[in-house]
């Protein structure tokens, strides 16, 4: 446990009990802090040492303060538990203790059993909307929901990677109450929840931590959102573990998605991250920790570390076999593709220390993991959303060649992820929205439209002008899935699609899965690939997959294989038709 001095200094409000509170602010850079009650008085605070700043005052829940910062700067607490509108308004004091939990014994599910599922939010209107979903996600076999990012934002209307206050959740969607009275509801149902957390950046609008801790950031390095946060400092790391230990041991998530921490220069934090969830939260919960990580480094997967990563890799050579897309960063995928396939499903990542388009070299060798260590997708918010018209793969791939792809995606051993309505061939688009004002919002909108410059199809500036403007509410609006449409035509039979094969996967795949490892894959031809993996229980799965447009020839299954599916019916059992996946299971002897 922390020593007295660290949990006392930690930062945000501690309330002491019913009607006091402990509140706090590291503030290094200001020469004095002044606690601020929204129609009351303000308090001195006290300075300590290593630039804290602290007061226990007469206030408990509800009570709305600031921050001012050398008589002349009010600011709300960066570590705020809730706000009292947007993110320049008041915070507000939340004691943890304030919900009633009525699934206090839920102790989550092993990694191995997850079906992900990511969704926005906003999009499904606030904690509540999302809460009048979960009954059918988890009848479908979903056993996860990922929540995209909730920390308090600028506006009522963004994808949440803006946030400027880690510790509120986002107001406009509801109260923390309503946000643990969904994680609560899930439980009740069998489903975790996950939630995808920023600590690689702040947003550009409401983040004041440079005015009064300009050390939280390191000038000398730059990442893609500005200076980089500075993890050297003991100060710094404490702030985002105790957020994540927050979200885990107050809110009850059942995991953390990590955004983007190839943007984190040091390694140490993350390891003392891992290490301090691992030691922090109850015994005998299951707890999961997922990386977003364009380096690759398998080095940080295993070992009680963290659980699995996004493969991106298998993302961007699926999309490429499915679209023929090859601009950007989808040229390193064109090449040779069947052969990159077979390399993600025999080994893990496709780049394992291989160089990049670019020629730089990147990734870790990965095929000693286990394959659950790999998050496998076809869609996910970013692969759909920074699309310029945010088009979904049903309005881009052939339907047979999806339904394969969909197949390889919910039986492979890899842990799979759907993004919200993809289960339902929604077409709706999902769009990149936020609810700048003024410059910032000129400076967004022509940044966005600039991303598109380099690409053939917007190298005009008229054709550049009809990428949505991510700050029209009619953007938002676009980008809410129509879940009123599932049982129409077309639509019900993706959703059957999606039923049958999590079924299967729940019953012949999942209970194989502990201590199950890569056998290796091999090109059968032009976009067709055969991949097995053997199992815990000594049993193999073999997956042929044929995304390319002329049948292949394929080596019998053995005696003891059971079809657990095809996607096509296969006219002879030695060749592979186009735009078909067979998956079978060779019981042990």
């Amino acid at each position: 446990m922390p020593n007295q001095r660290a949990h006392i200094w930690r930062h945000g409000p501690h309330p002491i009990d019913p009607n006091r509170t402990l509140f706090r602010l590291w503030a290094p850079d200001a020469k004095s802090v002044q606690l601020d009650i929204v129609g009351g008085e303000t308090l001195a605070m006290q300075a300590a040492q290593d630039g804290w700043y602290g007061v226990e005052a007469p206030y408990g829940s509800g009570t709305l303060y600031r921050f001012l910062i050398d008589g002349e700067l009010a600011v709300p607490d960066p570590a705020s538990r809730a706000q009292a509108g947007d993110v320049h308004d008041p915070s507000i004091v939340v004691a943890p203790g304030d919900y009633l939990w009525q699934h206090r014994d839920w102790q989550g599910r092993p990694w191995h059993e997850t079906v992900l599922y990511e969704l926005h939010v906003g999009a499904l209107g606030g904690y509540a909307g999302v809460e009048r979903h979960l009954a059918e996600l988890a009848e479908l076999g979903v056993t996860a929901i990922e929540l995209m990012p909730l920390a308090e934002f600028p506006g009522e209307r963004n994808w949440g990677y803006d946030g400027v206050l880690p510790y509120a959740p986002e107001a406009s969607y509801g109260t923390p109450q309503d946000l643990k009275h969904l994680i609560d509801t899930a439980h009740g149902l069998g489903l975790m929840v996950f939630l995808d957390v920023v600590y690689n950046h702040f947003g550009p609008d409401g983040n004041y931590l440079g005015r009064y801790a300009r050390h939280f950031f390191r000038h000398d390095q730059q990442t893609p959102w500005g200076d980089a946060i500075d993890f050297r400092r003991r100060e710094v790391r404490d702030f985002f573990i105790d957020n994540a230990l927050m979200w885990l041991n107050e809110y009850r998530f059942d995991g953390l998605r990590l955004d983007a921490v190839h943007a984190i220069p040091e390694r140490g934090f993350l390891l003392e991250l891992a290490e301090r969830v691992r030691r922090e939260t109850a015994p005998g919960r299951h707890v999961h920790l997922v990386l977003e990580n364009e380096d690759n480094r398998a080095s940080l997967l295993g070992e009680a570390r963290f659980d699995a990563q996004w493969n991106d890799d298998g993302h961007n050579v699926l999309h490429v076999l499915l679209t023929d897309e090859q601009q950007g960063y989808y040229a390193d995928y064109s090449q040779e593709a069947s052969a990159k396939l077979a390399r993600c499903l025999g080994e893990g990542f496709v780049y394992q220390g291989q160089n990049n388009r670019r020629g730089e070299s990147r990734g870790e060798p990965s095929s000693h993991l286990c394959p659950t260590a790999f998050v496998l997708f076809l869609q996910n918010h970013d692969q759909v959303g920074n699309r310029a018209f945010g088009e979904r793969l049903v309005s881009l791939a052939e339907p047979e060649a999806l339904r394969a792809a969909t197949t390889l995606l919910l039986l492979s051993p890899m842990i799979p992820l759907l993004f919200m309505g993809e289960e339902w061939g929604a077409r709706q688009p999902f769009l990149f929205f936020t609810s700048h004002h003024g410059e910032l919002a000129d400076a967004v909108r022509e940044g966005r439209r600039g991303e598109f410059a380099e690409f053939a199809a917007f190298a005009d500036a008229a054709t550049r002008e009809r990428i949505p403007d991510p700050n029209d509410e009619a953007t938002f609006a676009d980008s809410r899935p129509d879940f009123g449409a599932r049982r129409e035509p077309g639509h019900r039979e993706w959703m059957a699609l999606y039923r049958e094969l999590l079924r299967i996967r729940h019953a012949d795949i999942v209970p194989r899965l502990p201590g199950s490892r890569f056998a290796g894959a091999q090109v059968l031809g032009e976009g067709a690939v055969l991949a097995r993996w053997q199992l815990g229980d000594g049993s193999r799965l073999r997956i042929a997959l044929n995304l390319g447009r002329t049948p292949v020839a394929l080596e019998p299954v053995a005696e003891s294989a059971r079809l657990l599916f095809a996607s096509a019916t296969a006219e002879a059992p030695d060749r592979l038709p186009p735009r078909t996946t067979l998956v079978h299971l060779e019981h042990a002897l």
